[in-house]
């Protein structure tokens, strides 16, 4: 009975496997509910905000705010959004490939300098500095030999706008600075429990047309809320210029938070569904197996039998 022990007690080990991965199933479920809710109340006013500032930034034909003026790209900030553990599907597994990919694109680009009006001297590759929302982000930054500028492994786990605010300032701050020419931020869209979409975003410098792509992607606010095609006209004090330095700090803030919580929402989906499906592999393995011991078991008892009769069939020869 050496095998049926064997496949008993693998059995039983696959039970234990299905009872944690059933539980992490729950709290997902529960993360994800409250991670959906929190990614719904906000997208009203993400939408709004961000077609107010479209609309503002196109009745300022021309702006000297530093942060809508473009400049040559010598070095790009990426915002990594990931999670800090893994056991959520393939939610860092197609950050880490999108990510990749952005990298091949930025890094096969040379940047072209010239010397007193003459042709091409050199060529010098774009710096790309990387600044992490969550651990696994850490890990693909130095895993690429990036500079890692800092790490919030805290805002994925509880989202706040506070902490995400200076994830944002940051990137502004860098922006003002020239310490960057370029910021993107790599996150997920959260559709729906089955569908997650990893994005690519410009945040900075502030591009129009870009606004308009992320208000018409957006998943059903592009519906509810559709862009008019003609620009609202506004009647702005003290001046288009004052508004827009207030205004787009402000807005960049909300974006960054936006995004951090619709990764986290994708996340907690992506989690729930890669348990559930840990958890009904599990049960269907434990079945086979309780299948396959009571064969061996039935055979075992079945053989003990024949051989009981075949001595007791010796004996009364």
């Amino acid at each position: 009975m050496s095998g049926a022990r064997e496949i008993k007690s693998r059995v039983n080990s696959i039970q234990s496997t299905r009872k944690v991965t059933k539980a992490m199933q729950m709290v997902s479920t529960a993360k994800m509910r409250r991670a959906v809710n929190e990614v719904i109340h906000i997208r009203p006013y993400a939408h709004g905000a961000w077609s107010v500032l479209a609309n503002l930034s196109r009745a300022v034909k021309s702006s000297r705010n530093p942060l809508l003026q473009k400049r040559e790209v010598k070095k790009v900030l990426i915002i990594l959004i990931t999670s800090n553990r893994g056991l959520c599907g393939g939610f860092n597994t197609k950050i880490s490939k999108m990510f990749s990919s952005y990298l091949e694109d930025i890094l096969s680009l040379k940047r072209v300098g010239k010397v007193k009006n003459e042709e091409k001297k050199t060529k010098e590759k774009i710096v790309v500095d990387v600044l992490s929302v969550g651990k696994k982000g850490e890990k693909m930054a130095l895993s690429h030999g990036l500079h890692l500028v800092a790490s919030f492994p805290d805002l994925m786990h509880t989202p706040s706008f506070e902490e995400s605010r200076l994830v944002a300032n940051m990137a502004i701050e860098g922006f003002e600075k020239k310490e960057c020419d370029k910021v993107c931020v790599i996150y997920t869209d959260y559709v729906s429990s089955l569908v997650q979409q990893t994005k690519i975003r410009q945040i900075l410098p502030l591009d129009v047309e870009e606004f308009e792509k992320q208000l018409a992607e957006m998943d059903i606010l592009a519906k509810e809320y559709a862009m008019p095609e003609k620009p609202f006209e506004y009647t702005i004090e003290p001046s288009p210029e004052k508004v827009l330095e207030v205004l787009i700090p402000s807005l960049i803030r909300t974006m960054v938070y936006h995004m951090t919580l619709e990764s986290n929402a994708s996340k907690e989906a992506s989690r729930m569904i890669a348990m559930k499906n840990a958890t009904d592999a599990a049960g269907e393995i434990a079945d086979e197996l309780t299948l396959v011991y009571n064969r061996v078991r039935q055979s075992k008892i079945t053989q003990e039998i024949a051989e009981i009769s075949a001595g007791r069939a010796a004996l009364e020869e």
